[in-house]
C-alpha cells in the first residue's frame, strides 16, 4: 500500500492548474479537494511574453481566492530551474513564480504525464473505443498525443498506485513500409537528417505528409494549414488530403502499436489531444487499427490490447486535478520538481 502523504508534502488549496502546450495555455483553479475546478479560457502562448503575464490576465478580475500553490504540466522534459517549452518561446522559471504570483508551492511535470493521471482518473465516458480488445483494469496503459509535437507517456499499476512514466518517446525514428511509403518518404522534410514519429505525426506533420504527396503526384498544394487538410479530407473535398489523413492513421497506429509493446499496455492505448478527437471519423477506419495490430509476430497480442481516443475536453486539467485531490493515490516523483 502507499505510504500516506505527510502533512507538510500537501499541497494548500486554492490550487491553480496549468496545461501548456506548445501552441495553447489552459488554466483552472481547484478551491478545495471536493471542489470542481473552475476553468477559464484557453490563450494562446504566443501572445505573452511569459507564463507569469498569462496567469496574472486569467487571474484577473476572476473574483476567486487567489491560488497558493500550482501544478503545472508543460511540453517539455523537466529539468533545472529553468525549463523552456519544446515547442514555443516561453521558459518557466518557477523560482521567480513563487516570487511574482505570491505562491508557497509549485509542482510541474511533463504534460503527458498529466494525461497519464487523466487516464488513470478516466470513465466510460471520458474516451471512446476503436476497434476491439478488452481492457485489463490494472495493466499497464500507454497515452500518445499528436498536437503541436507528439507526446508520448506511459502509465504502470503496482502496490494500488499508478505510476505515470514520462518521456519523450515522439521523438522515436519511424521508417517507411509499404510502396507508397517508398515513394513518399524522400519528399518528407526530416529534422537533422532523420524522420521522428514527431515530423509526421503532429499538427506540422499533417503538412509535411500532404506536402510530400503533393511532391510525389506533381499536384500542387493548395492547402496551407494542418486544419485545412484534416477539414478537405473528412469532407471528401481533396484527393491528397483524403490520402493524408489515411497515412496519418496509418502511422499513428504503427507507433501507437511499438509502444503498446514497449509497455505491454493491456489497459490500453489512449490516443489525446485536439488531433485526434477531430479524425476520429478517419481513426475508425480500418487503417488506423490494422496498422496498430500488424505487429509479427505479436499480432495476436495487438489484437486484444483496446484503443481509445480521449474525448475530455480539458483531460490533463482533469488529470491534475484528480492528483491534487488525493497526492497519495498516484506514484508522481517531485523529486526536482517541485519549488516552494
Amino acid at each position: 500500500m502507499p505510504s500516506m502523504l505527510h502533512i507538510e508534502d500537501a499541497l494548500h488549496f486554492p490550487i491553480l492548474i496549468g496545461d501548456i502546450g506548445g501552441t495553447n495555455a489552459r488554466f483552472g483553479l481547484l478551491s478545495e479537494a471536493h471542489s470542481q475546478p473552475v476553468h477559464f479560457p484557453i490563450l494562446q502562448t504566443g501572445d505573452f511574453p511569459t507564463i507569469e503575464a498569462a496567469i496574472e490576465v486569467t487571474l484577473r478580475g476572476a473574483g476567486l481566492a487567489s491560488p497558493r500553490s500550482a501544478i503545472l504540466a508543460i511540453a517539455g522534459p523537466v529539468q533545472g530551474d529553468e525549463i523552456p517549452l519544446t515547442n514555443a518561446g516561453w521558459v518557466i522559471r518557477p523560482r521567480d513564480m513563487l516570487a511574482a504570483l505570491g505562491l508557497t508551492d509549485i509542482i510541474v511535470v511533463n504534460d503527458f504525464e498529466a494525461q497519464a493521471l487523466a487516464v488513470a482518473a478516466s470513465t466510460e465516458q471520458d474516451r471512446e473505443q476503436i476497434g476491439r480488445g478488452d481492457m485489463l483494469p490494472a495493466a499497464s496503459r500507454v497515452v500518445l498525443g499528436p498536437g503541436t509535437g507528439l507526446g508520448v507517456a506511459g502509465l504502470l499499476h503496482a502496490r494500488d498506485t499508478w505510476f505515470p512514466i514520462p518521456g519523450e518517446g515522439g521523438h522515436v525514428d519511424v521508417g517507411p513500409r509499404s510502396e507508397r511509403d517508398y515513394q513518399i518518404w524522400p519528399h518528407l522534410d526530416p529534422i537533422e537528417g532523420r524522420i521522428s514519429a514527431e515530423q509526421i505525426l503532429c499538427g506540422r506533420g499533417i503538412l509535411n505528409i500532404y506536402r510530400a504527396i503533393c511532391t510525389t503526384d506533381g499536384v500542387e498544394p493548395t492547402l496551407t494549414t494542418p486544419a485545412d487538410v484534416t477539414t478537405a479530407a473528412l469532407a471528401g473535398r481533396d484527393i491528397a488530403a483524403q490520402e493524408t489523413v489515411a497515412l496519418f492513421a496509418t502511422y499513428l497506429g504503427r507507433v501507437a502499436g511499438d509502444f503498446a509493446l514497449t509497455f505491454m499496455a493491456r489497459g490500453g492505448v489512449f490516443l489525446a489531444g485536439g488531433i485526434s478527437q477531430k479524425i476520429l471519423p478517419a481513426l475508425k477506419l480500418p487503417a488506423f487499427r490494422g496498422a496498430f495490430e500488424d505487429k509479427a509476430p505479436h499480432s495476436r497480442l495487438l489484437a486484444t490490447v483496446p484503443t481509445y481516443v480521449v474525448t475530455h475536453p480539458a483531460a490533463a486539467l482533469w488529470g491534475l486535478a484528480a492528483y491534487a485531490r488525493n497526492q497519495h493515490d498516484f506514484g508522481l516523483s517531485t523529486d526536482g520538481r517541485r519549488w516552494r
